[in-house]
């Protein structure tokens, strides 16, 4: 078992720095498309009817906002569990339950959603990043707006999904499928990492 001390680093922050920014890059391509009357959200959004022709969308789905409110959420809490996580576990580490997040969420989506469904958006990634958490520092004290008082964090990322669950148009498909993996991530480095606060 390794001994890891959760400490800061500016190098630390870099993977999600740029994770969010190739999202945001994808958010300002599309709405400038839309400016001209183009679409390319089709192009770039995971479907069960279109994956065999289009199977790029497995991983562009993942960086994929039409709407800013949207962005906003995921990228912030990018920011704070993926910040957390990698500090914790390491860049090559975090970034395989992140992209591993992504692919297994798409996964669920293709055998779960309605077939001319679209999805788009980094939730299922996210919810890896957050179910890893919740495994390593299930008693992290957290806070979701706009509950003012402090929660552990396995309760927090359980209230969240179910919250998001029940939001129409929300896929919560996509959102089970990286929290499993993120659960199974945990569970696998739990035993491996002897985290240091």
């Amino acid at each position: 078992m390794s001994r890891v001390h959760y400490r800061s680093g500016e190098g630390e922050l870099i993977p999600i720095i740029a994770l969010i920014i190739v999202n945001a890059i994808v958010y300002l391509a599309i709405n400038i498309a839309a400016y001209s009357d183009t679409s390319i959200v089709q192009y770039l959004a995971l479907s069960r009817a279109t994956v065999m022709a289009e199977p790029w969308t497995i991983l562009t789905s993942m960086f994929t906002h039409m709407d800013f409110m949207h962005l906003l959420a995921n990228m912030v809490t990018l920011y704070f569990y993926g910040s957390f996580l990698n500090r914790i576990t390491g860049t090559p580490t975090f970034l395989w339950i992140y992209f591993g997040g992504g692919l297994v969420s798409a996964l669920a989506v293709l055998l779960l959603s309605p077939p001319m469904s679209l999805t788009i958006g980094a939730s299922g990634a996210v919810f890896a990043l957050g179910g890893a958490l919740a495994v390593l520092l299930p008693m992290l004290k957290v806070y979701i707006i706009p509950i003012p008082v402090p929660m552990p964090l396995w309760v927090a990322i359980l209230i969240g999904f179910l919250i998001l669950a029940f939001i129409p148009g929300v896929s919560w498909q996509g959102h089970l499928g990286g929290l499993l993996l993120g659960l199974a991530a945990g569970w696998y480095l739990r035993g491996r990492l002897r985290v240091m606060l």
